[in-house]
């Protein structure tokens, strides 16, 4: 996700009014389209190798925000799918669509701005859009790409309210495309591991569960993270986040009530609107409580189950790389996967087979209910039904 470098705007439109303004020109004075000029050699190259990944059943698939995360993981993983491939992007960044074409021979056909964004609907070569934006702008372009007719990931928390994840979801409706939330961990092996052992009752009944997910956050100030309006919250937004869907896809239920409290902040002059911690609890049917952790300020990423004969934890648990696991029996021998690939090639098998992802809307408004009653929660100091 991308880092903003200018002041931050009151509301979501003018926000993209300012991001159409400020990067809409180049310090020379040319437009983006200016900047789309191609070798025509790489585009023989990449018309062919697009022919190639079209003959071969593979969707394409436009990357929207080339922040962090697509640079990162998204697009390296797309170098791995079977499924799917990178077919085009969409920016508001004119030197950043220069090194992402000819990194990735990307047609200028398939480069978009966000003005010109609504045009990708004449484009063949494209079939799913990824959405990977700050937060509260994830119902604009979601909506923009279903109207487009693209089916639409997007990127974890759906939103950051509720009539902007019923918004998407109807868009998508309305337009039948396919509407999928970025959750990598459904597809990867140890964390799947851990929903056969919960929702299977391999251990017999469950008796509790932990999960903590922090790291210590060395953004800017004024990093669209920090900034509530935009990130709808803190590292619960962010990273507790998997541990709400960890609770849940362990025990395969919802939680009944919830009770919260923000932990101390301890540096008021960074985190103004957003929390720095915060820990909650998820009470579910039948008496088991959840107890749950979230940080800016701490290093955590634990994933742990307790069962009436035996036990199971992932630590780390959430990141891109490196998960490990153990249970009462020994350790867990899963191999490394890449979790974008294995994700984005699902959804790409979905749209292609006209099946239901196992990621879809849904989970993600469920979802931003459940955040958005963790926060009521530790605001009020009373148990909030879900």
């Amino acid at each position: 996700m991308k880092k903003l470098r200018f002041t931050l705007p009151t509301n979501r439109r003018q926000f993209l009014k300012n991001l159409s303004l400020t990067l809409g020109t180049t310090a020379t004075g040319l437009s983006l389209l200016s900047l789309q000029a191609c070798n025509s050699k790489n585009n023989e190259q990449t018309k062919a190798s697009a022919e190639q990944n079209r003959k071969s059943g593979k969707l394409g698939i436009a990357l929207l925000g080339l922040g962090k995360y697509s640079t990162g993981q998204l697009a390296p993983a797309l170098q791995e799918t079977q499924n799917c491939y990178l077919a085009g992007i969409i920016t508001g960044s004119p030197e950043k669509a220069d090194k992402w074409k000819n990194q990735y021979d990307i047609p200028d056909k398939n480069v978009y701005s966000y003005e010109n964004f609504d045009q990708i609907k004449d484009n063949p070569a494209i079939d799913i859009v990824y959405v990977v934006t700050p937060n509260a702008l994830h119902r604009e372009f979601v909506v923009r790409a279903a109207q487009a007719k693209k089916h639409v990931i997007c990127e974890k928390p759906m939103a950051t309210t509720v009539e902007d994840c019923q918004a998407m979801i109807e868009a998508c409706k309305q337009n039948n495309v396919q509407l999928s939330v970025g959750y990598r961990l459904h597809f990867e092996p140890h964390n799947q591991r851990v929903m056969e052992l919960g929702q299977k009752a391999v251990f017999g009944p469950v008796k509790s569960i932990k999960a903590a997910d922090s790291f210590k956050i060395s953004v800017e100030p004024d990093d669209w993270r920090l900034n509530k309006q935009l990130a709808g919250g803190g590292p619960l937004m962010d990273v507790g986040i998997y541990c709400v869907q960890g609770v849940m896809y362990t025990l395969g239920q919802e939680p009944i009530a919830i009770t919260a409290k923000f932990g101390e902040n301890t540096r008021p002059d960074y985190f103004k609107t957003v929390e720095q911690s915060i820990s909650w609890q998820m009470q579910f049917k039948g008496g088991l409580i959840a107890e749950c952790v979230s940080s800016y300020n701490d290093e955590a990423g634990m994933l742990y189950g307790e069962a009436q004969n035996g036990w199971w934890r992932l630590d780390p648990a959430y990141s891109y790389a490196g998960i490990t696991g153990e249970t009462s029996q020994g350790k867990m021998d899963f191999e490394e996967v890449n979790q974008q690939a294995r994700q984005m090639d699902n959804f790409a098998d979905c749209v292609r087979h006209n099946k239901p992802t196992p990621v879809p809307g849904q989970m993600g408004l469920r979802d931003v209910k459940i955040l958005l009653a963790i926060y009521e929660a530790a605001q009020t100091n009373k148990k909030v039904g879900v």
